[in-house]
């Protein structure tokens, strides 16, 4: 599926994130029966340290943290999109005694809402799209735009660990931190302008990593026709999440773009921290050199795969 935006300008902006509050290495996860693989595997794939929740903090109190900041830039959107990796971080436990659906149905986004103040205002939630969930808000929150009304939308991403999970994956060799981020879209031109996604999603359970580079190549190389950009005449950052790091750099070997910059950010330092990984890349990449072109990579469970375009604002146009 191909979504072309540049007819109809949306930007993205204003990235704010938060991680759990306790940093650990590779040892002291396996000290504390938090890890399933060897510590050997996850750093030879190029891991060190994750973050988790401290035992005073929640989710809840994580993600209110970045939704709040966001709010300052965009105190009256028109409605609040949220995303999950697991299922079980988009409803908060209820009392087992609690026999009233209006009270026992605690919906995450509906509880940070409240603790930042917010009441009457449109929300949406999904939790299907794993650790793709940075394109499948952008999907999200684009189809809330049909008219030329400028109040944007915030888009909001929050997961940490379930409880007796271990912070890794054994096949994949993916370590996990637990994280919250919030941005927003809108018509304001600032930030980052959307040109186009491409998006694609299988029911098969296992998909070998070489089929997963031809096809993140073929919908790179597809979309960008569709969206007039020739990337053999600009200069790209690709940002790519923290996993399957031999995985990208073939990726970017073979899509052969002569001015593009591979983008994995602090992998070693925070892990892999679901669709927030995309968030903090595009934080940090923006130069505020105008033109510039940003290809963000998703992977989720699902499977899910997702290539997304974006024009780099200038900076003086507002904050990223």
């Amino acid at each position: 599926m191909i979504l072309v935006y540049r007819h109809t300008p949306l930007f993205v902006h204003t990235f704010e994130h938060q991680l759990g509050g306790v940093r650990r290495d590779l040892d002291q996860l396996k000290a504390g029966n938090l890890l399933v693989g060897a510590v050997e595997t996850l750093a030879a794939t190029g891991y060190r340290y994750c973050f988790g929740l401290a035992e005073d903090e929640t989710l809840l109190k994580m993600t209110a943290a970045p939704l709040a900041s966001v709010l300052k830039s965009a105190s009256e959107p028109r409605a609040i999109v949220f995303q999950h990796c697991h299922a079980e971080s988009a409803v908060l436990p209820y009392e087992a005694d609690d026999k009233i659906g209006a009270s026992r149905n605690r919906y995450f986004a509906a509880e940070v809402m409240k603790a930042v103040g917010i009441d009457h205002l449109p929300y949406f939630c999904s939790f299907a799209s794993g650790c793709a969930g940075f394109l499948s808000l952008l999907v999200s929150a684009g189809g809330l735009f049909p008219d030329s009304n400028q109040r944007p939308t915030i888009c909001v991403m929050a997961d940490n660990r379930p409880a007796g999970i271990p912070f890794d994956l054994l096949r994949e060799r993916i370590l996990g931190s637990d994280h919250s981020s919030a941005f927003v879209v809108g018509r304001e031109d600032r930030g980052y302008q959307l040109l186009g996604i491409s998006y694609y999603s299988t029911m098969r359970k296992l998909v070998p990593l070489v089929e997963i580079v031809k096809r993140i190549v073929d919908m790179t190389q597809a979309l960008a026709p569709e969206i007039g950009v020739d990337l053999n005449e600009r200069d790209v950052a690709i940002h790519y999440p923290n996993i399957f790091p031999d995985t990208w750099k073939m990726v970017t070997r073979y899509l052969r773009i002569p001015r593009a910059e591979h983008v994995m950010d602090e992998m070693a330092e925070r892990a892999h921290c679901g669709a927030t990984d995309s968030v903090i890349s595009l934080a940090k990449l923006h130069r505020g050199q105008d033109g510039r072109i940003h290809i963000v990579v998703n992977y989720g469970v699902g499977l899910h795969l997702g290539v997304c375009i974006l024009e780099e604002r200038y900076a003086n146009r507002g904050s990223v």
